[in-house]
């Protein structure tokens, strides 16, 4: 959100990105836009969803704008009634397929709601963009809907691929469910380096019990949420990347995640799902090592052949610096630019 706000602002549009405050939210960082969040009584579950949702709906009501952009499903619903109460342009910035994450799969009567609510509202936002082409397929087959294709792609910084390497390997995103903790953190048993996550999610807890389970206190080490400039100096000084998501939900097998271009961006090698989005760019570009087999033991073994062969190692290293070069949010927010265009004729 960073990249698209700041990309807007700076071509000319006021805008306003709303989010909430938790009680461990770092501080905001001054940026070319505005920036507003509530701090919610609720943290989770159905109280926040309410509370956020309702908060938001009033906010949006009587808030200066022409168009309203609702991120992912979970804000849709107040996006959706006050652009239409104010005949306001409405857009549709989708990250995944919301229904298809496994946390929302496996829960049948949530799963049942949010697809509802999907159905209702999605069909009728004219304008959306998603990260890539089968997500966007997917919305065309389900609801006749057009999407542009807008990667969220790291800003191109040569000098993060300068940095001195350490030999840990780095686990950056949302700790989430269909994260593959359950395989990652038990692999790291027999991994001769060190596990670093950077980030927060629903997942946290179970999370730090695996470690607890296989007293790998020493070898996994939590960071938190960090400030995105802290973030990408773990990202340039890390041996290994990890890209690894569970196949069973849609949305982690169409998914292209943030972390996988920000390994790139870092001339960090990665360990990475072979799955269709990923398996097309690396065909490209050669700049991770892809697996299927997501057990433990198999996860360790490539994540030690990645440690210990420096030919390897150097190889993709230099191929991630290639790629960052035509892959880079400079070049895909010229995308973004001309499809607001379009919006506003």
């Amino acid at each position: 959100m960073i990249r698209i706000c700041s990309s807007l602002a700076n071509a000319g549009y006021e805008v306003v990105l709303v989010g909430r405050q938790k009680k461990d939210s770092v501080a905001l960082a001054t940026m070319p836009y505005r920036q507003k969040r509530f701090r919610c009584f609720f943290e989770k579950g159905f109280g926040f969803y309410a509370e956020y949702n309702s908060r938001l709906f009033f906010f949006l009501l009587f808030c200066k704008t022409d168009a309203i952009c609702a991120i992912d499903l979970d804000t849709i619903l107040p996006c959706y009634f006050v652009s239409k109460l104010r005949n306001k342009k409405r857009i549709y910035d989708a990250h995944e397929l919301f229904c298809e994450m496994k946390e929302i799969v496996e829960r049948p009567g949530v799963y049942k709601c949010w697809k509802w609510i999907e159905k209702k509202t999605v069909p009728h936002f004219k304008f959306g963009y998603t990260v890539n082409n089968p997500i966007a397929e997917a919305f065309n087959q389900m609801y006749g809907s057009q999407f542009e294709v807008i990667r969220s792609i790291a800003v191109y910084r040569p000098e993060l691929q300068d940095l001195t390497r350490e030999k840990f390997i780095l686990y950056q995103g949302a700790v989430n469910e269909g994260r593959s903790f359950e395989t990652l953190i038990p692999a790291m048993q027999w991994v001769n380096a060190p596990l670093i996550i950077c980030g927060d999610g629903n997942f946290m807890e179970q999370a730090k019990e695996l470690v607890r389970k296989y007293k790998l206190e020493e070898k996994v080490i939590f960071k938190g949420m960090l400030q995105p400039d802290e973030l990408r100096q773990y990202s340039a000084k890390a041996w290994i990347g990890i890209t690894l998501f569970e196949k069973d939900a849609k949305s982690n097998y169409y998914s292209l995640a943030n972390r996988f271009f920000d390994y790139i961006h870092a001339g960090t090698p990665q360990l990475c799902v072979n799955y269709p989005v990923y398996r097309e760019l690396n065909n490209l570009y050669n700049i991770a090592v892809l697996i299927e087999d997501l057990s433990p033991e198999h996860i360790a073994s490539q994540l030690n052949k990645l440690l210990n062969d420096e030919n390897k190692w150097g190889s993709i290293h230099q191929h991630c610096i290639h790629a960052a070069k035509e892959l880079n949010w400079q070049k895909e927010e010229i995308k973004l630019i001309s499809y607001y265009k379009k919006i506003f004729g």
